[in-house]
Formats: C-alpha cells, structure tokens, sequence
C-alpha cells in the first residue's frame, strides 16, 4: 500500500507541474500573439490608415534654420553683416526684429562649388524634401549618400529628380512628387537608412550661383531589415542614334524599379511615340521578361495622348504626361514632352540584375515605323540592397544643356 500511494504521490505531483508548465506555456504563447498583434509602430510606412498609431519614432528636420536638425536647436541665427556666408543670409531683412526671426531661410551656392544640405546619423528614415531652387534646374545636381558609401545612390539634376527636366515650371500632382506654385519641389519617396545619410547640392553651373530655400523631413527609427535603399540615376543620349534609348543599365543586387522621369525632343514630324519598353532581369539576354506595347501605353495613356487633334496633358497618381512645349503646332519637329511613370501599386522586381530600354519609333510613309534620333533624358528611380554598382559619370554642364 506504501508503495502504491508513492506512486500515486509521484504522479500527482508530475501531473500538478505538467498542468503548471502548460499555463505558463498558455500565458507566455498569448502575450507573444498580443505582441504580434499590437508591435510597436515604426512611424514608417505612413498613411491614412494608420496615422492615429502612436509610436517611438523621433520626428526631425533640416534646413538653414538648423542645419543639424537637432533638438531645440532652430531659429538660432543672429544678424551681423560679419556672420559667415550662408549663416545669417537675411541679417538685412531681419536687423530690426533680431534672432529667431527668420534671419537664415536660405542658402547661396557660388559656380562649381558642392554644399552639404544634410548629415544624419540613423537609423531612421527621410519622408520627405521640399525646395525652391532658382538657376537652371539642369545644372543643380542632387546626390544621396546611404551610411558610409564613398560613391552616391542619388545622382540627378533636380530638375529630373522632380520631373521638371525643360527647365519650366508645371503642376505635377503625383503620389511621390509634387510641384506647386510657383516653383516649389516636393518629394515623398521614403528612403530608409541604418547608419547615416549625407545629402549634397552641386552647383555646375560655371556663370551663376544659386539661391536654395530648402527642407529635409526625417524620422528618427528602428529600420526593417528587409528595407531597402533608394537610388535615382541621370542619363542621357542627345542624338539617340540606335533608336533604341537605355533608361537603366548595370543594376545588380536585388531590389525594385519604381518608376522613370523622361525628357523627351522628337526631331522629326509625326506621332513619335510607337516605341515599346523591355525590363531585362536576372540574366535576360535578347529578349525580356517584361515588354510593354508603346511608349503612350507605358505611361498610362493611350493613341498619341490624343483628344480632338490635339496632345493633352494629364497629371495623376502615379503618371502623367506633364509637358508639352513648344513649338507649339502639333506633330511639328522640334517638340519637346516631360512624362513620368511610377511603379508604386505594382514595382518591378528583381533578384539579380535589371536593364531597361525604350525604343524611339515613329511613323514613316507608307505606314512603316521610323527609327527616330530623339534628343532622350532621363531620371530612373529603384530601391536595392547594397552595395549598388557604378553609376556612369555624369556629364558636364555642356552635356546636361538644353539646346
């Protein structure tokens, strides 16, 4: 009987600590699903959906009012006619009324020279850049450096970067960018980093400074690590003489296209846009993965942007043809058109490389395609892991000019 009730002692208590490890178990499996269901917000990632969620992140800006975008640290110029350049630029204009009355709100930046705008230790995130820059739009150069890269993952003309590449103002009312009145650049394209991010304006205009008002939005923050970097390339071929115009090459890593900015000179009379865009990816060699059916299609419209006999412009979203310019009679050579596409709802991805090209193809007599030999530019915009490969070297001024 002794051993019996043992037996029967050991096995209550067994199951006593079963039934123990069991609830702690239960107890432990329910907070990590309420901690799945309810994580701490980023402050990332931003919409209508969830912009009532409180969250850790740290909100931060940059402009010539605090170039440093540290805490209570704004407005702290003070006016002096002896203030170092770009220090105390409006000294005149703000004498009477002293410090903290708008003593700095720009920046001046002399031919040739390179003006750091920001420097940021992460990990967060930019959400978004507003200027007004005047000059040529061409000449003003925008590069981007993500933590400790020697060479740049943002290199574009600012005009390109914000879809204005004639040099002339127009509305664009897009998800990622906004221009508005009267010259006023805005971008939304959120681009995460982990150590730093260093942002430079070069000036290669060899005859005239620059007035730059500017502002750098940023959160400081936990970054996902599936995050990937933000990139943006310039190119352009003046006489596409192969009719066939490179928007990107040499991309490799993993990643994803988001969209193109393209300037585009037709130099010959007639509906010039018959062309079609090809993604090569992840070792696509003579034909591609993805192919679209004509230039208009690809952004979004279709027959020529067409209404009643004449081009019409159209800015949504995520495309639009922005720009028609002159010479103002339709199907004329000479004409000159700004369009932009952006791949938000449906991003093009990659795992190991990406080319993109687009034909330049018109029309000819008999009802036959003309390859055409436009004067093509353009802005590319893709995130990707790093490291990214060499960009190509950006021209000089001469080669960036309108003419």
């Amino acid at each position: 009987m002794e051993e019996k009730s043992l037996i029967y002692y050991h096995k209550k208590t067994m199951i006593m600590r079963l039934n123990k490890l069991f609830y702690l178990f239960l107890i432990w499996i329910s907070g990590t699903v309420v901690q799945a269901q309810n994580p701490s917000f980023s402050g990332l990632d931003m919409n209508l959906g969830n912009l009532f969620r409180l969250s850790d992140a740290e909100t931060r800006s940059i402009s010539p009012e605090n170039f440093t975008g540290e805490k209570g640290k704004g407005g702290m110029a003070i006016p002096s006619p002896n203030a170092p350049r770009n220090t105390a630029n409006a000294t005149h204009a703000s004498r009477d009324l002293g410090q903290g009355w708008k003593v700095n709100p720009y920046i001046r930046i002399e031919p040739g020279e390179t003006f750091t705008m920001a420097e940021i230790e992460g990990p967060g995130a930019i959400q978004h850049i507003w200027m007004t820059p005047t000059g040529n739009w061409r000449f003003s150069i925008i590069r981007i450096y993500w933590d400790d890269e020697k060479e740049p993952s943002v290199e574009v003309p600012i005009g390109y970067f914000f879809g204005m590449g004639w040099n002339e103002y127009a509305h664009l009312n897009s998800m990622p960018i906004t221009v508005n009145p009267g010259s006023a650049f805005n971008s939304y394209w959120v681009m995460p980093f982990r150590k730093k991010c260093r942002i430079t304006m070069t000036n290669v205009n060899d005859a005239s400074p620059m007035t730059l008002y500017y502002q750098v939005d940023y959160t400081l923050t936990d970054v996902p690590d599936d995050a990937a970097y933000f990139h943006s390339q310039y190119r352009r071929k003046k006489v596409n003489e192969t009719s066939d115009y490179t928007i990107v090459d040499g991309i490799k890593g993993e990643g994803q296209y988001v969209g193109v900015y393209m300037a585009w000179q037709v130099n010959n009379n007639g509906w010039w846009g018959e062309g079609e865009i090809k993604f090569f990816m992840d070792g696509d060699k003579q034909f591609p993965t993805v192919i679209g059916t004509g230039t208009e299609d690809y952004f979004c419209g279709s027959y020529n942007f067409d209404r009643n006999g004449k081009y019409t412009t159209f800015t949504t979203p995520y495309a639009g043809l922005v720009q028609v310019l002159q010479p103002d009679q339709i199907y004329k050579a000479g004409q000159r058109f700004g369009l932009y596409r952006w791949h938000i709802m449906d991003p093009v991805r990659f795992k190991k490389d990406l080319r993109i090209t687009i034909q330049d193809l018109g029309w000819r007599n008999g009802g036959r395609y003309l390859p055409q030999m436009s004067d093509i530019s353009s802005a590319v915009f893709w995130y990707q892991s790093e490291p990214h490969a060499s960009f190509p070297k950006l021209p000089s001024w001469e080669g960036l000019e309108m003419n």
